[in-house]
Order: C-alpha cells, then structure tokens, then sequence
C-alpha cells in the first residue's frame, strides 16, 4: 500500500452521501457510486489497515461531522458514537455473536453477486475486530451513554422496532 500516495490524495477526493426519495443512502466517490463495492473481498480486506492511518481518519471524520450537521441522521461505523458524534442524542452499540455475523454477511454477498467463503468472512470479521478495537486512531469502543443491543437472535423487523422505539424515547 502507498501510505503516502494515499494520504497525498485525500483532498482531491469528494466523497459525498446522496438518499433518493425512498429514503435509502448511497455513496458517491467522485461521481461513482460505492455501495456495492464497499462490501467486497478487497475491501474488507484492507478497510481496517486503511482506517488506522491517523490523516484518513481524521479525513473521514471531517466527512461525516459535515454529512451529520443537519441532525437526524442515522449512521452506522465502529466510532461514531465515540469520536464522530460523541454527543449523538442516541448512541447504539450493536452487536451479534460472530456465527451470525458470518452467516448474514454471507448472505449478504451472494445476494450481491459476489463469491466469498464462509470461512474468509469469518477470518476477516475477526481480523477487523481485532484491529479496529486495537488500534490507536478512533478505536471500536461501546462509549458509557450507548444502548447496548445484541441482535444474534433478532429478526430485522425486530431490530428496526426496538430501534425506533429507542429514538422516540430520546426525542420525548
């Protein structure tokens, strides 16, 4: 990896956040979109020796304190609650036993298209863990005020549920 080169190009690049009219978020790198390939092999095999580069995250940081200036946004990362919104008006810390974990990340591939092994994802979600709450720029940490939610054994509809009713409580 070319640290430097990479470190060189932050500036130049306009990564931006755009929703449609149904609601649903995409990322544009430039002018081209991200979301499928924001999940694949190569990326989650670098992503978290990338994010520990001290210039990148406070690159990325900048990004998403600006996306989240208009509040009632709803972003998910392993330290948006700690040092991107540390005074997020509700900080959740979602969690899963990593069988489950694996298996929805794998499901989540093949609906993609891609082609990754059960074994591979769970070699990388255990390497990402590992690094990602090991390394000293912005490191994955549950903050004191975060609610915490295992959803090994929830549905989708019953994370969104119990979700929402978190955020109504905090508004009241």
């Amino acid at each position: 990896m070319d640290q430097d080169g990479l470190i060189a190009s932050l500036n130049q690049m306009k990564l931006t956040l755009q929703t449609d009219s149904d609601g649903a978020s995409s990322i544009f790198l430039d002018h081209e979109q991200l979301n499928d390939e924001l999940r694949t092999s190569m990326v989650n095999a670098r992503v978290s020796q990338i994010s520990a580069i001290k210039q990148v995250r406070s690159h990325l940081v900048r990004i998403q304190q600006l996306i989240g200036q208009k509040r009632g946004i709803v972003m998910d990362g392993r330290d948006i609650g700690s040092v991107v919104f540390p005074d997020a008006e509700l900080k959740i810390f979602l969690t899963a036993a990593l069988e489950v974990r694996v298996q929805r990340r794998f499901l989540e591939t093949k609906k993609k298209g891609l082609d990754m092994s059960l074994a591979n994802i769970a070699l990388n979600l255990q390497d990402r863990d590992h690094i990602d709450s090991t390394r000293k720029e912005s490191p994955l940490t549950q903050t004191l005020d975060a609610v915490v939610v295992d959803n090994t054994n929830l549905t989708q509809d019953e994370q969104l549920a119990m979700v929402l009713a978190l955020a109504k409580l905090r508004m009241q």
